[in-house]
């Protein structure tokens, strides 16, 4: 994004630490000082949590036994949810790492959503071709039907059964990959070829688009309100990408339903992604491991940019919530991000190389100073540097059994990870969590110190659907 048109390529930040390919990732909501998070599904297992400018590792949640398909942070940033291959969805305190909440299923889960403005209730889809809510916060979590485990810490996890959900929609025609919660009433799922818009409050689906080819990418792309104006893409309202084949389409309007432009491209879309404010869209080809840049204004299909430096192909593509940089996530298991501002920012300076934040960087943060190479195509974030980390206790913690490329085999030998001990004693927000750096040692990595149990959100329980409704109706759901 030079001043003379031609893009300015900037060298991307790579986030190591995952063992496995990387199928989905999400940015968080912004935060009050303007900080935001990332959190990335894996099918190592072990769902990761970053600081969203730098890339900078926070920590691992442990506790699932297959791969993970999709991990998303509640519009609060209290909670985090993952769907996994092991049959569940699991809730966890994004603060502490405990979890909070398993949500079982009868097949594998493959996605989860949060509507755009709650936090206590959640979606779920997968091989069961059902689409679920979860109220979180039901006050009937004693129900004989919930379950009640206990860790060597005394953090309890309640375990509740498929039926404490409420089911919406017909069974679906195929596997559900992909659910986004628009901000009224309406959820979106993405099944084989489908799309289907679901109305919550009759428990079924009005409207449904079938393409010509399986579903690869359905994300809501949106801005953090301070940076939203009408003449974004979309008029400020969030909006549905869809990639299929070798089409790409988007979506907007209030539940989403309105086409707004289609693009036909000369090669396979494995994943896409919306720039709301410089009008431009990002996808990972399919076959190929480059992510290719296209102006949404340009006649046909004009490519504007390439981003080379994945070995593998890319999953999935996000945009912050400010807009000023996008992340990939890819079958080689790195993230890398790309700068999408000319402005200073985040590790970013004036020369294209990454550094330490000055001004507002973190004690943590300010212990490190980046520095580029001629040689290599990427920046190494702060997670990969060595840093003096006080109050770090030595704790043995058995990892819990990785999955193979199936989607529940195990990892018969154990390994020992260090456990990180909070040092603030009032609860603390994600980015306060400190680490010891070198993602990039699979064997190594730091994990949550689960805290004493703290306010959190309750099993769902078998509540009546009209007092759930009624619920999302004073939550700003109500149906239109």
């Amino acid at each position: 994004m030079a001043s003379n048109g031609e893009p300015r390529q900037y060298l991307p930040l790579t986030c190591h630490g995952h063992s496995r390919p990387v199928p989905h990732l999400s940015f968080s909501s912004l935060e009050k000082d303007g900080d935001y998070f990332v959190i990335s599904a894996c099918k190592d297992g072990n769902p990761m949590l970053r600081h969203g400018r730098t890339g900078d590792w926070i920590g691992t949640f442990i506790g699932h036994k297959g791969a993970t398909w999709q991990a998303k942070l509640s519009p609060d940033n209290k909670i985090a949810a993952s769907a996994s291959a092991d049959f569940s969805t699991k809730v966890w305190n994004a603060h502490t790492g405990e979890m909070l909440l398993v949500l079982k299923h009868d097949h594998v889960v493959r996605a989860v959503a949060f509507p755009l403005n709650i936090s206590d209730i959640l979606a779920t889809g997968g091989h069961e071709k059902i689409l679920r809510i979860w109220d979180l916060k039901s006050e009937d979590h004693n129900d004989e039907r919930v379950t009640t485990t206990t860790d060597e810490n005394g953090s309890k996890t309640l375990h509740i059964p498929p039926e404490m959900a409420h089911q919406i929609g017909e069974v679906h025609p195929d596997t559900i990959k992909f659910i986004v919660w628009p901000r009224q009433i309406t959820i979106i799922t993405a099944a084989g070829k489908t799309l289907r818009w679901h109305d919550v409050s009759r428990r079924q689906h009005y409207k449904e688009e079938v393409f010509d080819s399986e579903i690869k990418s359905c994300e809501l792309v949106s801005l953090a309100p301070q940076y939203t104006s009408p003449t974004d893409i979309g008029g400020g309202q969030p909006v549905l990408c869809i990639a299929a084949g070798k089409k790409v389409c988007f979506y907007g309007g209030a539940d989403c339903t309105q086409k707004i432009k289609e693009f036909t491209l000369p090669h396979g879309v494995a994943s896409v992604g919306l720039d709301l404010k410089n009008k431009k869209f990002v996808v990972g080809e399919e076959p190929g491991t480059w992510a290719r840049v296209y102006d949404w204004d340009g006649q046909g299909t004009q490519e504007i940019d390439i981003m080379k430096g994945h070995h593998g192909p890319i999953w999935c593509v996000q945009f912050s919530p400010d807009g000023k940089l996008y992340a990939t996530g890819s079958e080689d298991g790195t993230i890398r991000m790309w700068k999408n501002c000319d402005e200073d920012y985040g590790l970013w300076r004036d020369r294209g190389t990454a550094s330490a934040e000055k001004a507002d960087a973190s004690p943590l943060q300010s212990q490190a100073l980046l520095e580029s190479t001629s040689t290599d195509t990427s920046v190494t974030p702060l997670s990969e540097i060595s840093v003096n980390v006080a109050k770090i206790s030595q704790a043995a913690v058995r990892e819990p059994q990785k999955p193979a490329d199936g989607d529940i085999e195990s990892d018969a030998s154990p390994h020992w990870k260090t456990m990180l001990s909070p040092v603030a004693e009032e609860s603390p927000s994600p980015r306060k969590l400190k680490h010891n750096g070198d993602a990039d040692q699979h064997d190594d990595l730091i994990t949550f110190s689960p805290r004493e149990p703290q306010s959190r959100p309750v099993s769902p329980g078998s509540i009546k659907m009209q007092n759930f409704l009624r619920r999302l109706e004073r939550q700003g759901l109500s149906h239109d």
